[in-house]
């Protein structure tokens, strides 16, 4: 009966998970297949389905040297910590020491006795516990068990933002690898055709003014090759931030983008909210928001506190641990606030608002979700569809090319043909190794978005 009446009730109201409206199915999936146990996007590294030896190393990097990933591991500790001292609320207060204190007295004092010099001994113990009736106590934890699952969330969200950007920088980085390789192999094939043009004026088949056209193009194309080298120190420079490396120790040697995407299974629209960290951090502090308003609610009642004290004491040392000497005292007291001038009203208003704030906050986080993910499917549909139009285009563009190139050697026209031919080609190889980059960056999203390889399930159980 006692602990019962210890327990109390738990004021406040119950939690229940907020509603947020979920499709049955993406708008943009069109050929993609549902998500399986099996596939290698749920198991964690998710980055290993590319298959890239050098993206592997980078990633592992991350979780032992970035230093923002560092700050986020720290902030879930704490949170972890806070929880304790929450639950040590569960358990009386207990304190102890020892004493000894030597007294004179005045003779002169009022009620004088024999004795006005002696020694006092003491060993004491106090006993303060909270009565947690009214469930002030339970509320509490309950909101900062929420907060450090939280905050282990944001930890993952972290941690998947992180290792996305690392692989959109890397690919974007070895998109201008391509870049940077097509413009070096059409620098040579540009000075082949200048050397031919300057054969042919020296032969009088052709005017200073074709040597000049064939001499802007070349220069041109090779100031583009090497205005690359800027972009990509830059995506070098970032990229050795995020593994926690000096931007002037790190390199990464040339390697240019050749192959597209793997397909990257979305799933189902429904299990977005249980592999999104975002939405479940998010979730978590409705949660703890409501037991916040718990809490609220229970400095409208009593506060019962249970006391208790004992020990040993003496004037004599060598009687200090024998029964006589013992003491103890219990004692209860119960306090209730009669006036705050709306304070407490306040809070629980103040309470209520910030539950209401968290649930749009969830619910603007689902609804954020499901854009990323319909966006990034849209692109890699429309851009799978676009690489084959301008594989077309190249294709096209080089035929064009030859051509004229065949036709300025047979004198049947003049070099500006061929100049006009040589920038369309170009153009539209440089268009394509854009695509398969932005294509690699779609996919690197496409996978944050859907949360890698995280699941709700990784949750800590504080």
């Amino acid at each position: 009966m006692i602990a019962l009446f210890l327990s109390g009730c738990t004021v406040g109201p119950k939690y229940v998970r907020p509603t947020a409206e979920v499709p049955a199915d993406y708008k943009e999936t069109g050929n993609w297949k549902t998500a399986e146990p099996s596939d290698a996007i749920s198991k964690g590294k998710w980055w290993e389905v590319y298959q890239d030896p050098q993206l592997n190393a980078l990633e592992d990097q991350i979780s032992v040297s970035n230093q923002n990933l560092k700050i986020a591991q720290a902030q879930f500790l704490e949170a972890r910590a806070a929880l304790k001292i929450s639950r040590s609320n569960y358990f009386p207060t207990v304190t102890g020491g020892i004493s000894a204190t030597h007294y004179h007295l005045s003779q002169n004092r009022p009620l004088a006795t024999a004795t006005s010099e002696y020694t006092d001994y003491q060993i004491p113990a106090d006993v303060s516990y909270e009565a947690d009736v009214w469930g002030r106590v339970r509320r509490t934890v309950e909101a900062s068990r929420s907060e450090a699952q939280a905050s282990a969330a944001d930890l993952a969200n972290v941690d998947l933002s992180l290792r996305a950007e690392l692989a959109f920088d890397y690919f974007e980085l070895r998109g201008l690898d391509a870049q940077k390789a097509l413009l070096e192999s059409t620098v040579i094939s540009y000075q082949k055709a200048l050397e031919l043009t300057q054969s042919r004026y020296q032969g009088g088949l052709a005017s200073a003014v074709e040597v000049a056209q064939a001499q802007t193009i070349l220069e041109t194309t090779r100031a583009q090759a090497t205005d690359i080298g800027v972009q990509r120190a830059a995506l070098e420079h970032a990229i050795a931030v995020l593994v926690g490396k000096p931007a002037a120790s790190f390199a990464l040697p040339a390697m240019p983008l050749t192959i597209p995407p793997p397909s990257i299974p979305p799933g189902l629209p429904s299990n977005l909210l249980e592999r999104r960290p975002d939405i479940a951090g998010a979730e978590r502090r409705v949660q703890e928001a409501n037991a916040q308003i718990g809490v609220a609610r229970a400095a409208y009642f009593p506060l019962l506190t249970l006391t208790g004290s004992g020990g040993f004491e003496s004037t004599a040392i060598t009687t200090l641990l024998q029964g006589p000497s013992g003491l103890w005292s219990l004692g209860g007291a119960a306090a209730e606030t009669l006036f705050d001038a709306g304070a407490r009203r306040g809070a629980m208003q103040q309470a209520i608002a910030r539950h209401d704030e968290f649930i749009a906050s969830y619910r603007e986080t689902v609804l954020t979700a499901f854009q990323e993910v319909e966006d990034n499917l849209a692109a890699l549909r429309v851009l799978e569809e676009e690489a084959k139009t301008e594989q077309a285009a190249v294709a096209a563009a080089e035929h064009s090319l030859d051509l004229s190139i065949t036709r300025y050697k047979g004198g049947v026209t003049s070099y500006l043909e061929v100049t006009t031919a040589q920038n369309a080609a170009l153009a539209d190889e440089v268009t394509a190794v854009n695509i398969l980059t932005r294509r690699m960056e779609a996919s690197i999203l496409l996978v944050k978005a859907i949360g890698g390889g995280w699941n709700i399930s990784q949750l800590p159980r504080v």
